[in-house]
């Protein structure tokens, strides 16, 4: 028996969390460097504000309409999201955490399934002040397509039960096809030849056809669609095989110096990422490139990977290979924004066999990345960090409507006048 509990409108949600003035106003958070609209509010999609859309065209539309603008808070948003699935995993046997904002539960064996799912949104809301949606089925599939009817349709009281075959087969016949999960337009696209429109025409297609056009994951969906659990709950996601970290700049940059501060940076990030999951990198590829969608100005892309002698999580190894492959890839004479680390060849900590004739690894380096990490975690990110790092880069993101870190500064908490 699984439940699929996702926040509403999860960006947003955190920003009304700690600014209550906005609690009924239409809201939309944008994307980095305050690009693009990636999260609204239920106001904001009443107003017709596409999802996605470039912050330059709407931006008129947005004031005229009276809409609260606010830059991405991740350190706000990640802490909020620590504290909603530590409230879930109070409350129910076993959680897979599957996003910042959505989770997977394991309500096996618990007999008031609705009632709990209420107790899980009405805990959320007092402790954090999360709005929750819950959906509940006997799989993973029916449990996302029940939340995204506790959403749809108010009514639900923000929970949805499926597990009773003539309630699953109602919404089954109600629910577009590409609201279920793992398909998307395009998929939804292909299969509208084939007659199916909804859920229930994917259910009840035959299985054998499914399979060889579209392959096994397509047959898996629409087993669990019938009911038949074929995705089992995680205790946690498998390591990642690559590793990527990047950002576009604040603004171009030309000079080399800068770039290879963001450079830096990104492999610092990279590292601690490569660390969480005990990994170490064979490879490393670095690529650097001018802007895509500006016609007027001249364009450059380009990228090297190189084989690392000896698996390594090392920063200071990591970027004392990757600088020099900025260096052979730059050229002057570009205004650039975006530059990129990918570790490649990953493998688990203990699970190589060294080789004889590589060179010895840096003494005390494990317990010195160690360390590091500790402090960061406990003291803030970037608290102890590599020379060429800056604390507070010129090239960094563009955030030009940041709400405050509320939870996790000091300096930024909320003040209440009594």
């Amino acid at each position: 028996m699984f439940a699929l509990i996702d926040c509403n409108s999860f960006y947003c949600s955190c920003e009304r969390i700690c600014q209550p003035a906005l609690k009924h106003r239409p809201v939309v958070v944008l994307s980095n460097n305050d690009g693009c609209v990636i999260a609204r509010t239920r106001e904001a999609k009443a107003l017709g504000i596409p999802m996605g859309a470039p912050y330059f065209k709407v931006r008129d539309q947005l004031e005229a309409a009276g809409v609260v603008v606010r830059s991405s808070n991740y350190t706000l948003y990640a802490d909020i999201s620590n504290r909603v699935m530590t409230v879930i995993a109070s409350l129910v046997p076993r959680i897979e955490v599957y996003s910042i904002d959505e989770c997977w539960a394991d309500l096996t064996g618990v007999q008031d399934l609705a009632g709990l799912g209420h107790q899980v949104r009405a805990q959320l809301m007092q402790w954090v002040g999360m709005p929750v949606g819950v959906g509940i089925s006997t799989t993973k599939t029916l449990a996302k397509l029940a939340n995204w009817a506790a959403k749809r349709w108010p009514a639900t009281g923000g929970v949805v039960d499926l597990t009773d075959p003539d309630r699953r087969q109602k919404l089954l016949r109600l629910a577009p096809v590409d609201e279920v999960w793992g398909i998307g337009r395009r998929l939804a696209a292909k299969l509208l030849p084939m007659g199916i429109r909804t859920a229930e025409d994917l259910a009840t297609f035959d299985l054998a056809t499914l399979r060889k056009s579209f392959g096994v994951t397509l047959e898996r969906t629409a087993r669990e669609l019938r009911g038949v659990s074929c995705i089992g709950l995680s205790e946690g996601p498998p390591p990642k095989q690559a590793i990527c970290s990047s950002k576009m700049f604040g603004r171009k940059l030309s000079e080399l110096a800068p770039i290879e501060e963001a450079l830096a940076t990104y492999v610092t990030r990279a590292a601690e990422k490569l660390r969480e999951q005990a990994s170490l990198a064979g490879a490393l590829q670095v690529s650097l490139q001018t802007q895509v969608h500006n016609p007027h100005l001249p364009r450059y892309a380009n990228a090297l990977t190189y084989a690392l002698p000896t698996p390594t999580d090392d920063t200071r190894d990591l970027l004392a290979v990757a600088l020099p492959l900025l260096r052979d890839i730059y050229r002057p004479g570009y205004a650039y924004s975006k530059c990129a680390i990918l570790l490649l060849d990953l493998s688990q900590r203990g699970e190589t066999t060294a080789d004889l004739f590589a060179p010895a690894p840096r003494r005390g380096s494990e317990r010195l990345m160690q360390v590091m990490d500790s402090i960061n975690k406990r003291e803030g990110r970037g608290v102890v960090r590599l020379g060429r790092v800056p604390a507070e880069p010129e090239w960094g993101m563009r955030r030009d409507m940041l709400s405050r870190r509320y939870t996790t500064q000091w300096d930024e908490l909320i003040r209440v006048r009594g």
